[in-house]
C-alpha cells in the first residue's frame, strides 16, 4: 500500500508539470495583451511598452516561463496583474467559499443520491424507476446557468427564503454561512444527484440479480439489510468512482455558480482573472484545481481497498 502511495504521489509531479506547461503557453499564444488590459483604453503605445517591460512580458516565452517556473518550486506563484496581491495570498482568501460550496453540494448529492439510486434499482421498473430516470435525463440536460436563475427566481424574489446572492464566512457565524450556500448548493448539487443516482441504480440493480442476494433472501433476511449490506456494498467501488469524476466535475461548476450567486471564491476569481487577463492568478488557481484533481483520483483508488478486500495495491 505505502509503495503504491508512494509511485501515485511521484506521479503527480510530471502531471503537474505538463499542466503548468500547457497553460502557460496556452495564456502567451491566444489572443490579448494584459499590460493594454492595465493600461486602459485611453494609453499611449509607450505607456503600453512600459507597463509589459514592468511585467516582464517584453522577454521570450521560454526566458518567462523558467522564471515563472522557478519561482514556483519555490512556492512562489507570482503577483497578480490586476489585484497586486500575491497570488498564494489571493488563493488563500478565497479558498473557504469554494471549499464550503463544493462540500455542502457533494454532500446534498450523496446522502439524496445514494438512496434513490438503491431505492429505484428495488422497484425496476416501476413508477419511481421510471421517475429518476426521467430526472436523471432533466439534470444533465439543463445548464447550470439556467437552473440558477430558475431557482433565484423562484426561491428568492418570488418566495424570498433565501438569499438571491453573496456569501457569509464561517468565521461570521455558522447560520448565516449555511444560509447563503443553501441556494447555490441546491443548483450545482442537482446534476450530480442525476449522475450519482443513475450510477448507483446500475451497479445495485446489477447485483441484486447476483446468486448470494437470492441465497441472503432465501435465508429470510429483511430486505433492506439485502439492499443495504449486500447489494450496496458489493456495488460500491464504481458509485465511489462516479462520486469521486463528480467531486472533479464540481471545479466547471464552481467557476459558473460562483459567477452566478456572486461567490467570492476560486470560481469567481477564476472569471475574473481571465477577463484581466491575469497571467498569474489563471496559472496558480489552475495548477490548485489539477492537484486537488489529482489527489480526488487517490483517494478514490485508496477507498477501493476497504469498499472490496479483494483488491489489493
Amino acid at each position: 500500500m505505502l509503495a503504491f502511495l508512494a509511485r501515485r504521489l511521484l506521479a503527480t509531479i510530471p502531471v503537474l508539470l505538463i499542466v503548468a506547461v500547457l497553460v502557460f503557453l496556452m495564456l502567451r499564444l491566444t489572443p490579448g495583451d494584459p499590460a493594454a488590459v492595465l493600461a486602459g483604453d485611453a494609453a499611449s503605445t509607450e505607456q503600453i511598452a512600459q507597463i509589459r517591460a514592468n511585467l516582464g512580458l517584453d522577454r521570450s516565452i521560454p526566458e518567462q516561463f523558467f522564471i515563472w517556473f522557478g519561482h514556483m518550486l519555490t512556492g512562489d506563484l507570482g503577483q497578480s496583474y490586476y489585484y497586486k496581491t500575491e497570488v498564494t495570498t489571493l488563493i488563500a482568501q478565497r479558498l473557504e467559499p469554494t471549499l464550503s460550496l463544493a462540500t455542502i453540494t457533494i454532500t446534498i448529492a450523496v446522502l439524496v443520491a445514494v438512496p434513490l439510486g438503491v431505492i429505484a434499482a428495488w422497484r425496476f421498473g416501476g413508477w419511481l424507476d421510471r421517475l429518476l430516470m426521467g430526472f436523471s435525463v432533466l439534470g444533465f440536460s439543463v445548464p447550470v446557468f439556467v437552473l440558477a436563475y430558475m431557482l433565484i427566481w423562484l426561491v428568492s424574489l418570488k418566495l424570498g427564503w433565501l438569499p438571491v446572492q453573496g456569501y457569509k464566512r464561517l468565521a461570521d457565524g455558522a447560520g448565516m454561512w449555511l444560509y447563503h450556500l443553501v441556494l447555490p448548493a441546491i443548483t450545482l448539487s442537482i446534476i450530480y444527484i442525476a449522475l450519482i443516482a443513475r450510477v448507483t441504480r446500475a451497479s445495485v440493480l446489477e447485483t441484486l440479480g447476483e446468486d448470494y442476494i437470492r441465497t441472503a433472501r432465501a435465508k429470510g433476511l429483511p430486505e433492506k439489510k439485502v439492499l443495504m449490506r449486500h447489494a450496496l456494498a458489493n456495488a460500491a467501488v464504481p458509485i465511489a468512482t462516479v462520486i469521486g469524476i463528480g467531486i472533479a466535475l464540481l471545479i466547471g461548476g464552481v467557476v459558473v455558480t460562483e459567477s452566478v450567486y456572486a461567490i467570492p471564491g476560486l470560481g469567481r476569481l477564476t472569471v475574473d482573472a481571465v477577463l484581466a487577463r491575469d497571467f498569474p492568478t489563471i496559472q496558480g488557481v489552475i495548477l490548485l484545481f489539477s492537484f486537488v484533481y489529482v489527489l480526488v483520483n487517490l483517494l478514490v483508488d485508496l477507498s477501493y481497498v476497504f469498499f472490496d478486500p479483494r483488491i489489493r495495491y
